[in-house]
C-alpha cells in the first residue's frame, strides 16, 4: 500500500507541476487580452475536455507535459515574402499560415505577437517561474516534516582518542578531550567558543574553526546550564564502516581521516529542518540542476554508455520521468518512517520542479527560453530604432524563421527522452 501511495504522490505532484506551469502562461496571457483556445495537460489523444468561455480545458493520454494554445504566436509572412521550395522553407510557411488562421476576424489585436516585449516576457516566463515557486514550496514542505536529524544533544562521549589502525584505544593513556572536559551523553550543546549553536552542523563548524586551542563550552544538563572548557586535539584516526570495523583500501591499507577531534557523537532526534537553511538548499539545487542542464548531451551519452555496457549506472545520472517514478517506488517501499519517506518525496518533487524551471529557460524553441530570446531581440530592435529616431518602429519578430531550430530541438529532446526512459527501465538509478 505504501508503494501505491508513493506512486500516487509523485504522479499527482508531476501533474500538478505541469498544470500550474501552464497556468503560469495562461493567466497573464488572458490578462493581456490574448485569446487562449486550449489548455491541455498531456499529449496524444484527448481523454476528457470541456469548453469554458473561449478556452477548451482537457486532459490527454500521456501526462508527460502540457501546453496552452495562445492565438497568434507568430506573425504572418512579411509583405512580398515568398516561400521557398525547401523542406524547412515550407515548415516556416506552414507555421505562419497556421498561426494566422487561428485569428478570428476582428480579433487581430488579440494575437500574441501584438503584445509589447515586457508583456511577452511575463507570459513566457510565467510557466518557469511557477515551477520555481513550486520547487520552493515542495522543499519547504519537506523541511517542515519532523524527520530524524543529527541534533545538538550528545548520544555518546568517546573515552579515548581513536587510533590510526582502528585498534581499541586506551582511555588511560589517551583520554578524549570530551571525556577530560566532563561531557556526558544526554548533554545538549548550547554554545561553543562563545558562539550559540542550534544544529549539529553548527557544532562541527565551530569545532573545526576553533581548532586545538582551549575554548569555553556551555551545555544543558538536567535542565541546568553547565559551563565547561575543552581542548580538542589534532588526530589521525581510522575510518570505520557501518559494522564498526576499519575500512581498508584494495591493498589492505586502513583508510584514515585527520582533523580536530573532540570525541562526541550526535543523537538523532525527530525534528523539522530549520527554514533558515532553505535558501541555501534551493540555491544548491539550482546550481546543481543548471550544471546538469549545461552538460545534458554528455549526461545522456553517459547514461546510455552505462546502460548498455558493464559500467554501473552512477547515482547522479540523468533520468526521465520513468526514473523519477522508480525512485519514488523505491523510497515508498524503504524501511524508513512515514515522515522520512514523505519528506523525501516532497524533496524529489522540489528537485523535479527546479529541473523544469531551468530546462525551460534554455534559449531555443520550442522551449519557453526560445520565446524569451525572440521577445528580447524584438525589444532590442525597437529600442535601437527609437534611439535612431526611425519611424515606424520595427514590427513583431519573425519567430517562424526559428521553426527549423524548433524541429531539430524537438527531435533531439524526443530522442533523449526515449533513450533515458530505456536506461531507466533497463538499468535504473538506485539510491539504496
Amino acid at each position: 500500500m505504501s508503494v501505491v501511495v508513493g506512486i500516487l504522490v509523485v504522479v499527482v505532484g508531476i501533474v500538478v507541476s505541469i498544470g500550474l506551469h501552464e497556468v503560469g502562461h495562461m493567466v497573464p496571457a488572458k490578462k493581456f487580452g490574448v485569446r487562449v483556445s486550449q489548455y491541455m495537460i498531456g499529449f496524444g489523444p484527448t481523454l476528457w475536455s470541456k469548453v469554458k468561455g473561449e478556452t477548451e480545458y482537457g486532459v490527454k493520454a500521456f501526462p508527460l507535459g502540457g501546453y496552452v494554445r495562445m492565438v497568434g504566436m507568430m506573425p504572418g509572412a512579411p509583405a512580398g515574402k515568398r516561400a521557398g521550395n525547401g523542406f524547412f522553407s515550407q515548415v516556416i510557411a506552414d507555421a505562419r499560415d497556421q498561426s494566422v488562421e487561428e485569428i478570428r476576424p476582428g480579433e487581430e489585436h488579440r494575437a500574441f505577437y501584438h503584445l509589447s516585449t515586457p508583456k511577452k516576457l511575463v507570459v513566457m516566463l510565467g510557466g518557469p517561474v511557477m515551477n520555481l515557486l513550486l520547487a520552493v514550496v515542495f522543499m519547504a514542505g519537506s523541511f517542515a516534516i519532523p524527520t530524524y536529524q543529527p541534533s545538538t544533544t550528545l548520544a555518546g562521549v568517546s573515552a579515548c582518542v581513536p587510533t590510526e589502525s582502528g585498534e581499541p584505544c586506551d582511555a588511560a593513556t589517551a583520554p578524549s578531550p570530551a571525556a577530560l572536559a566532563g561531557l556526558k551523553a544526554g548533554d545538549r550543546i548550547v554554545s561553543y567558543d562563545g558562539v550559540a549553536v542550534s544544529t549539529w552542523d553548527d557544532v562541527l563548524a565551530q569545532i573545526s574553526h576553533a581548532g586545538e586551542r582551549t575554548v569555553p563550552m556551555v551545555v544543558e544538563r538536567d535542565g541546568q546550564r553547565v559551563s565547561l572548557t575543552v581542548t580538542p586535539v589534532d588526530a589521525t584516526r581510522a575510518v570505520l564502516g557501518n559494522d564498526g570495523k576499519p575500512v581498508k583500501d584494495t591493498d589492505g591499507t586502513v583508510e584514515t581521516v585527520s582533523g580536530t577531534f573532540l570525541g562526541v557523537s550526535s543523537q538523532a532526534l525527530r525534528q523539522p529542518l530549520p527554514l533558515g537553511q532553505l535558501p541555501s538548499v534551493v540555491g544548491e539545487t539550482f546550481t546543481g540542476t543548471a550544471s546538469m542542464v549545461a552538460t545534458f548531451p554528455y549526461r545522456v551519452y553517459q547514461a546510455a554508455e552505462q546502460t548498455f555496457t558493464s559500467t554501473p549506472r552512477s547515482s547522479d545520472s540523468a533520468m526521465s520521468v520513468v526514473g523519477v517514478g522508480r525512485i519514488a517506488v523505491e523510497v515508498a517501499g524503504a524501511d524508513a518512517g512515514i515522515p522520512e519517506r514523505v519528506a523525501f518525496l516532497l524533496s524529489l518533487l522540489g528537485s523535479l520542479n527546479m529541473a523544469l524551471f531551468v530546462f525551460n529557460l534554455i534559449p531555443l524553441l520550442p522551449l519557453d527560453g526560445g520565446h524569451v530570446v525572440n521577445a528580447l531581440y524584438e525589444g532590442a530592435k525597437r529600442q535601437v530604432a527609437r534611439f535612431r529616431g526611425t519611424h515606424p518602429l520595427p514590427g513583431p519578430a519573425d519567430v517562424a524563421r526559428m521553426m527549423p531550430v524548433a524541429y531539430v530541438m524537438f527531435v533531439v529532446l524526443l530522442g533523449s527522452g526515449v533513450l533515458l526512459m530505456l536506461a531507466d527501465v533497463i538499468d535504473p538509478v538506485k539510491i539504496f
